[in-house]
């Protein structure tokens, strides 16, 4: 693959949509079409692959009884056609409204245009005829009607049944309703997107009133998730009647209920609305949810067409999160911190109160996961009314423990009011390692795998142990990102305990989880000052002894990276290849993707296209060939992300001896 090719969004399976809001004038035909024609113009040169204009835009929606009139009809009908001529040389698949004649019946209708032809009309299934609406004074309805249309000489296919599909752009398929279908109690997109549709387009020119902009945006946007599509929607604005009503010239682009685009409203000249929709996370959701097929394939006429699309880099019309498993809700921050705190708050009580309410018992080791799972233990205690001395803390010291790391525990459990205790295992693994046989035991500097996983095993045995002494159970302490990567010693408190409390958790939340915690009212001050603290210190497992910290990020890669890579594998399934894009296009530049409500600026950092694929490859060979058999043994843990878990009772069932050959030869393909 070429980095021309790579840059590509089509190569990725997107595909460029765009809203727009012509200014028209009533009955002026030849005023809106130059108008139209414009705005083609304008998405050509932005390289959009499907343009959607807004309802009866060719003659402007509200002229009332001119629709009646056959001049206006006429002339309708030919701007229509020289409009389709006028898409040879343009790229879009263009969708206009006009009004349309067939069997001595008049139809509100959506005519898509492309490469020099009309490829069909689809007639407004719902005509509203209450309070301001009267549109069957005018038209017949187009529900369940099937045929052609004669247009300029031409059978054109006509019906509320037909979709749009290019031929050389997977994905790129497209159903059209119009104004009220989406107003409906089942909108024909429904049975678009069943029948195959990706893209649901809706030419609109429903007025303005207070709050009804809110009503559309939810109908948009809980139509794109139910019916798992892309949601186009284009309002009629500037230039309608405003004899009786008023308009605002409303688009957006919603995917998955997400929301891409918006236009800017009440404006003379608004710009096109444009979005790179990723067709293939659509497809994606769409076969891992079976009830999706369970709800039928209606039968549905495919309009294909040589679509042609742009090739290269032509940029992109995306924000990409680059913390997917982060709260990117501006005004619901606390609300979501407050929900996935909880989860584990509320699944880590139910299973004390199971186990007969004894002690719990965690290891406390100064960073950042031991630290979260302490604080969501103390909320157990306090939501239960009990002391949070139910909680046994130990600190356990080994060769390469940090005087910051051991202190910062300590604080801790101070602050939290737990029973703390501190066990030094130093003299326990020298034993160990002296019964093996190990070359430290008679003082060599060998800091092999073994003398690590002494110490890691040694802490998990004391604290089961303890566990059986004091009547309690293990809280483990591993988290979402080292169960993806492997990250964790198999048999100890990492990978194995009595409850998993972090293990639907990635670093990247916990991080924030804590900072959410530390800087509202669920402690005291000396508890946030300690979390702060803990936040600020390099993440280490500390097994190595040496002057330089042993660094886990500098040794596996960042985890922003990893938890980057882990939700759009594991979620969607996407190919290393669309997630290098994806990565790229998310870290190349500060300023590219959506950092999260209060994020650091000092840990604010930027990664270009080699170091996304050196850490990519690390992280699929991890992923997939090397750690599985350590997740097929995890204990009982909350889901707590809609990104995914990897309990194999939940989200993630995979072999433990899997290869992972094709998802390498994949990332080959990315330029270096």
């Amino acid at each position: 693959m070429t980095s021309a090719d790579f840059a590509s969004i089509h190569r990725h399976g997107f595909v460029r949509v765009a809203t727009a809001t012509p200014a028209v004038r009533p009955a002026d035909i030849p005023f809106n079409e130059a108008a139209i024609l414009a705005r083609m113009q304008q998405a050509d040169a932005a390289k959009v692959d499907l343009l959607i204009c807004p309802e009866l835009c060719v003659t402007a929606y509200a002229i009332d009884d001119l629709l009646l009139q056959d001049a206006i009809l006429i002339a309708a009908e030919a701007a229509v056609l020289r409009l389709a001529e006028a898409t040879a040389t343009l790229s879009p698949l263009v969708l206009i409204g006009a009004p349309l004649r067939r069997d001595g019946r008049l139809y509100n209708c959506a005519v898509a245009v492309a490469k020099g032809r009309v490829l069909g009309v689809v007639p407004k299934s719902f005509l509203p005829n209450y309070r301001e609406y009267y549109e069957k004074r005018w038209f017949a309805h187009g529900r369940d009607v099937r045929g052609e249309i004669a247009l300029g000489g031409q059978s054109v296919p006509f019906g509320s049944d037909l979709l749009f599909e290019a031929e050389d752009l997977p994905g790129f398929v497209t159903h059209v309703e119009i104004c009220e279908d989406f107003w409906a109690p089942t909108p024909p997109s429904t049975q678009g997107a069943l029948a195959g549709a990706v893209i649901l387009a809706n030419l609109s020119a429903s007025n303005i009133t207070i709050g009804k902009a809110d009503d559309r945006h939810l109908l948009c946007a809980s139509q794109s998730m139910r019916a798992m599509a892309a949601y186009a929607y284009s309002a009629a604005g500037a230039g309608e009647s405003t004899t009786d009503l008023a308009w605002d010239g409303q688009g957006g682009i919603y995917e998955l209920g997400d929301t891409l685009a918006l236009s800017e409203r009440f404006a003379v000249d608004p710009p096109l609305c444009i979005a790179d929709v990723d067709t293939g996370r659509i497809l994606s959701e769409r076969s891992r949810t079976g009830t999706f097929a369970d709800a039928g394939q209606p039968s549905f006429r495919r309009i294909r067409f040589a679509h042609r699309p742009a090739t290269g880099d032509i940029g992109f019309h995306r924000r990409q999160r680059r913390f997917p498993y982060i709260p990117a809700r501006a005004d619901k921050v606390d609300q979501d911190c407050f929900e996935a705190f909880n989860i584990q708050v509320d699944g880590l009580r139910r299973r004390f109160e199971a186990t007969g309410g004894g002690r719990m018992v965690i290891g406390i080791s100064g960073g950042l996961d031991s630290t979260h799972a302490l604080i969501v233990a103390a909320k157990v205690c306090d939501r239960l009314g009990l002391p949070r001395s139910t909680i046994l803390g130990y600190t356990m010291p080994g060769f390469a423990t940090s005087e910051g790391t051991k202190s910062n525990a300590w604080a801790l459990m101070r602050a939290m009011g737990i029973d703390a205790e501190e066990i030094d295992i130093r003299p326990a693994a020298r034993q160990m390692l002296s019964d093996m046989g190990h070359p430290f035991a008679d003082g060599a500097p060998v800091y092999d795998i073994t003398f690590e996983n002494v110490q890691a095993g040694l802490r998990t045995d004391y604290l089961f142990r303890l566990a059986n002494h004091h009547k309690g159970f293990v809280i483990g302490t591993g988290d979402l990102s080292e169960l993806a990567l492997g990250w964790c010693t198999y048999g100890v408190g990492d990978q194995m305990s009595h409850y998993a409390v972090n293990a639907g958790v990635p670093k990247t939340l916990i991080q924030y989880l804590i900072r959410w915690a530390a800087g509202g009212d669920q402690f005291d001050a000396e508890t946030d000052r300690v979390l702060l603290n803990i936040l600020g210190t390099e993440i280490s497992p500390e097994l190595v002894p040496g002057e330089e910290l042993q660094g886990t990020e500098a040794l596996i890669g960042p985890y922003e990276l990893h938890d980057f890579f882990l939700f759009h594998i594991l979620r969607y399934g996407h190919t290393p290849a669309k997630v290098a894009f994806l990565a790229w296009q998310a870290w190349r530049e500060m300023e590219a993707g959506e950092w999260p409500a209060g994020f650091p600026e000092g840990k604010k950092h930027v990664y270009d296209l080699p170091t996304i694929k050196h850490w990519l490859e690390g992280f699929v060979k991890r992923f997939f060939a090397f750690s599985q058999f350590k997740r097929s043994a995890i204990p009982n843990g909350p889901k707590v992300s809609s990104g995914g878990a990897l309990s194999p009772r939940g989200d993630w069932r995979a072999p433990s001896d899997a290869v992972a050959r094709v998802w390498l030869d994949d990332l080959a393909t990315v330029p270096d």
